[in-house]
C-alpha cells in the first residue's frame, strides 16, 4: 500500500518542494524525496555528512523493523525525530527522541497529535527543512550539526501553546526528565540489539538534552495514554515517555531548541550541544550546516542538465550519510560490544554503524577518492572494534556484532584503504584480525552465537566449501552456503594480498590457495554454482535462475559471477571469454539482472574483462537510465545505507571498482560531458566525455593525460595523481576500443 497508494502525488512533488528557486549548487541540487517511497527505504536526513543523529520530519512513530521516519506519501507529520535509522536500510531506528509543537487541545498520541502540512511550504534541503503544519498554525524550522539538532517553531495562533518531548523507548528501556530549573528536558532510550543477540540490551543508550530559548511553563509527563499532570518524570512504562511543556505566547511568537545527542551519557551530549551550538541564532547553524554540505558535495563538479544533476547530487548525498559518528565531541564512545564499558577515541573519529557487506563495494571505495582521511578513521574503527570485541565484525550496527548478512568483508575495506595509500592505521594489528577472522573460531559458544566469527568457518577450512548439510546455526540468515564459500573466497584473496605486503610469504600462499575456493561450489556441467553435499555431489534439482536456500538474497545466475578477485580464472574455468560472453548475455536477455540488489552491482563490468568493453557501456547505460530517478520512487531497490547510489556516483563518471582491494576501477560509460573530481591537496581528476552530452554513450576512443588509453580501466593512483581523462563518445558500439584506434 505505500508504493503504490497517491502516486500521482508523488510525482508530482518530484521536482517541486526541495530547494525550491534556489542557486543551483551542489547542494541545493539534492532531493531528498529520492526513494522515500517503493523500496528505497531512504528519509530526509538533514544536518551535516556522517552525522551522530540526523534530524527528519516524522510521519510513521516507533522504532520497528523496516520502518523509515519518513514516506512522501504520507500527509501527516506527527513530529520531527532526532533519528539513527540506517538511510535504505531495512532496519530500524534506535535511541531516537521526537519533539511535535502543538497549538490548542493537548494531544500526545503521536497519530492523534499528526498534523497535515502544506506541501507547498515544505522545504527541503540536506542542512535544513521547513514546513507548516496546517493544522495547529505553526511553521517549523529545522537544522543539525554533527551532534546537535536545531528546531525553531513560529506559532501564528499564540495562546496556550505546547511543545512535546517524546523519548522513543520501549516499555522498560527509557526515562525522561524535566529540569525546569535549568529549563531543559533530557531522556535515555536504552538500545536492544537487532539479528545476533536479538532483544538483549546492547550496553548503550541515545541520550539527549533538549534546551529551549525562552522559559516554560511544567506541563507533565506521559507513557502510552496515561498523563500525569504536573510530573518532571516519566519513565517508560506502557510505552514510549515523552514529557510535555507550554508556553504563553502572542500571534507569531517564536520558540527555539537546541537538543544536544550522544551515546554515552546525557552529560556528554550536553557538552556536545555546548560545543557545536552556542547562542541562539538559528541561521549561523543552518550556514555551518549548508557549508559542510557544499564541501562534501563539491568534491565532484559535473555539466549536466538539472534532472541529471539532481539525481546525482543526491545520490552523493545518500553517500555521505553513512556510517555514522558515533563518539562525543570528547572523544568517549561506548566500547564495541562492550556492555557499558567507555572507551576513547584518541586523534579519530569512532563510526558505527557499517553496513558492510552492501557499503564495501563502492561507498568506502569512493571515500578512498574524495575523502580519504575520513576512510582511515573509519578503518580504525573497525580496528578498534576487533580489537575490543575479539574478531572483526562481518556487520556492525548498534555498536554491536550482528551476524547481519554473509562474508567477511571489513578486510576488504581495510586492504582496499591500503593498497590505495591510505595509513593512519595500525596495519599490523588490521592484519592481525584479519588473518584472525580468516582461521580462528570463538573460544566459546556463548561468543559464536553472539554474533563473533566467520559462520560456518570450520566446515569450509575442512571442505574448502560449506556443504548443504552444514545449516550455519547462529546467523540471522540461515544455511546459504554457496555464497558464503564464494564471499569467503574473495575475502581470503584480501588476506592474501595484506600477508604479501606484510612479508608473511607462508600465509599469503595459504589464502592465495583459499582465494580459489570458489572452484568447489562451480559445477563444471552447467557451468554455473551450485549446492553441493559433504559427499561432494550437487544438489538436486538445479535451475540456475531458480531461488535457492544456499543463495544470498539472489539466483545462481547472479552469484556465479562473484569472483572478483579472480575475474581471469572464472573466465578459463567457464571455457574462455565467448562462453562468459554468452554466459553475461544470457543473464541480461533473461532478466536475471537485478540492479536492487547488491549481488549484481558489479556484473555488467564484467565484459570489459572478456574483451567487449561496449556490451559493459551499453548495459551500465541502461541501468542507470531505468535504475534511477528524480522522483519518491526514484530508486530500483533499498538504497541499503548508500551503496545503491555510490554505484550511480561510480558509473556516472565512467568507472567503478569491480574488486575492493585492488587499486584499479574498470571503465564504464561517463554519463556527463564534463566532470571534475576535486582531491585531497587541490589536485584535480578532470573526465571530459565528447558527446555525452548529446547522449552518446559509446567509447569510440579514450586519452588519458594526452596519451591513447588502450585498456579499459585506470588505477586509484592515476586518479590520486590528478589528470585528465578525454572519452570520445559515440552513438555506435565500437567493438575494437580499448585498441589503439587510428
Amino acid at each position: 500500500m505505500q508504493v503504490t497508494l497517491g502516486i500521482s502525488l508523488l510525482l508530482g512533488i518530484s521536482m517541486s518542494i526541495f530547494s525550491a528557486a534556489q542557486t543551483p549548487t551542489a547542494a541545493n541540487s539534492v532531493n531528498l524525496l529520492i526513494g522515500t517511497a517503493g523500496d528505497g527505504m531512504t528519509f530526509p536526513a538533514v544536518g551535516v555528512p556522517f552525522g551522530m543523529t540526523q534530524w527528519t520530519p516524522q510521519t510513521r512513530e516507533g522504532e520497528r523493523k523496516c520502518v523509515a521516519p519518513y514516506y512522501a506519501v504520507d500527509a501527516r507529520i506527527q513530529g520531527f525525530r532526532a533519528s539513527h535509522f540506517l538511510s535504505g536500510s531495512c532496519m530500524q531506528d534506535y535511541g531516537s527522541v521526537t519533539l511535535m509543537p502543538l497549538s490548542g487541545p493537548l494531544k500526545v498520541d503521536p497519530k492523534e497529535r499528526a498534523s497535515a502540512f502544506l506541501r507547498e511550504s515544505e522545504v527541503i534541503h540536506p542542512s535544513s527543512y521547513s514546513v507548516d503544519l496546517k493544522d495547529y498554525g505553526i511553521h517549523v524550522d529545522m537544522t543539525g550539526s554533527l551532534r546537535s539538532g536545531f528546531l525553531r517553531f513560529r506559532f501564528n495562533q499564540g495562546g496556550k501553546s505546547w511543545i512535546l518531548v517524546q523519548d522513543n523507548a520501549r516499555p522498560g528501556d527509557g526515562d525522561i526528565l524535566i529540569d525546569e530549573a535549568h529549563q531543559e528536558i533530557s531522556g535515555r532510550n536504552a538500545v536492544r540489539r537487532l539479528y545476533a543477540g536479538r532483544g538483549k540490551l546492547a550496553g548503550f543508550s541515545g541520550y539527549f538534552v533538549a534546551k529551549f530559548d525562552r522559559p516554560f511553563h511544567v506541563g507533565g509527563t506521559w507513557s502510552g495514554d496515561v498523563k500525569h499532570e504536573g510530573s518532571l518524570s516519566q519513565q517508560a512504562v506502557a510505552g514510549a515517555p515523552g514529557a510535555y511543556i507550554y508556553f504563553d505566547l502572542k500571534p507569531g511568537d517564536v520558540v527555539q531548541s537546541k537538543i544536544g545527542t550522544s551515546f554515552t551519557s546525557v552529560d556528554e551530549a550536553r557538552k556536545n550541544l555546548h560545543a557545536e551550538i552556542r547562542g541562539w541564532s538559528f541561521n549561523r547553524v543552518e550556514a555551518q550546516a549548508r557549508s559542510k554540505w557544499s564541501d562534501a558535495l563539491e568534491h565532484v563538479q559535473i555539466t549536466a542538465d538539472a534532472t541529471d544533476r539532481t539525481i546525482f547530487y543526491t545520490a552523493l548525498y545518500h553517500a555521505s550519510l553513512l556510517p555514522r559518528t558515533f563518539s562525543d565531541v570528547s572523544g568517549s564512545y561506548p566500547r564495541f560490544a562492550g556492555m557499558g564499558e567507555l572507551e576513547q577515541a584518541k586523534g579519530f573519529t569512532y563510526y558505527d554503524d557499517f553496513s558492510i557487506w552492501d557499503t564495501f563495494r563502492a561507498v568506502h571505495p569512493l571515500l578512498t577518492i574524495l575523502d580519504p582521511k575520513r576512510e582511515s578513521d573509519m578503518v580504525r574503527s573497525l580496528i578498534a572494534k576487533g580489537d575490543e570485541g575479539g574478531f572483526l565484525p562481518i556487520f556492525p550496527a548498534w555498536n554491536s556484532y550482528t551476524q547481519e548478512m554473509v562474508g567477511d568483508h571489513a578486510g576488504a575495506i581495510i586492504s582496499d584503504a591500503y593498497f590505495k595509500g591510505i595509513r593512519g592505521f595500525d596495519v599490523k594489528d588490521a592484519y592481525r584480525l584479519m588473518r584472525k577472522n580468516a582461521l580462528e573460531s570463538p573460544a566459546s559458544e556463548a561468543l559464536y552465537s553472539d554474533g563473533r566469527g566467520r559462520r560456518a568457518l570450520q566446515s569450509y577450512l575442512k571442505y574448502g566449501y560449506i556443504p548443504l548439510e552444514d545449516k550455519v546455526p547462529f546467523a540471522f540468515h540461515g544455511e546459504e552456503q554457496v555464497s558464503r564459500t564464494l564471499e569467503y573466497a574473495y575475502d581470503d584473496a584480501q588476506v592474501s594480498a595484506m600477508a604479501a605486503a606484510l612479508g608473511h610469504d607462508e600465509d599469503a600462499e595459504l589464502f592465495r590457495k583459499r582465494a580459489q575456493n570458489y572452484h568447489n561450489v562451480l559445477d563444471p556441467e552447467t557451468g554455473f554454482v551450485r549446492g553441493r553435499h559433504v559427499d561432494g555431489t550437487w544438489d538436486k534439482p538445479f535451475d540456475p535462475a531458480g531461488k535457492y536456500h544456499y543463495i544470498t538474497e539472489g539466483l545462481p545466475f547472479q552469484y556465479t559471477f562473484f569472483v572478483p578477485q579472480d575475474v581471469d580464472g572464472l573466465i578459463a574455468a567457464l571455457h574462455g571469454r565467448k562462453a562468459f560472453v554468452d554466459k553475461l548475455d544470457a543473464l541480461f536477455d533473461g532478466g536475471y539482472y537485478d540492479h536492487g540488489n547488491e549481488p549484481s552491482h558489479h556484473i555488467a563490468y564484467l565484459y570489459d574483462y572478456a574483451g567487449e568493453a561496449w556490451k559493459t557501456q551499453a548495459h551500465v547505460h541502461k541501468i542507470m537510465d531505468e535504475g534511477y530517478h528524480n522522483g519518491p520512487i526514484g530508486l530500483a531497490g533499498n538504497d541499503d545505507a548508500g551503496q545503491m547510489s555510490a554505484w550511480y556516483v561510480f558509473s556516472a563518471l565512467g568507472f567503478y571498482p569491480v574488486s575492493p582491494g585492488t587499486p584499479r576501477y574498470s571503465i564504464g560509460t561517463p554519463r556527463f560531458e564534463d566532470a571534475t573530481i576535486h582531491l585531497p591537496g587541490g589536485k584535480q581528476f578532470h573526465i571530459h566525455a565528447n558527446g555525452a552530452h548529446d547522449g552518446k554513450f559509446f567509447i569510440h576512443a579514450a586519452k588519458l593525460n594526452g596519451v591513447p588509453l588502450t585498456r579499459n580501466w585506470i588505477t586509484h593512483a592515476e586518479i590520486a595523481a590528478g589528470g585528465e581523462l578525454v572519452f570520445d563518445m559515440s552513438s555506435e558500439a565500437n567493438p575494437e576500443w580499448p585498441a589503439a584506434v587510428e
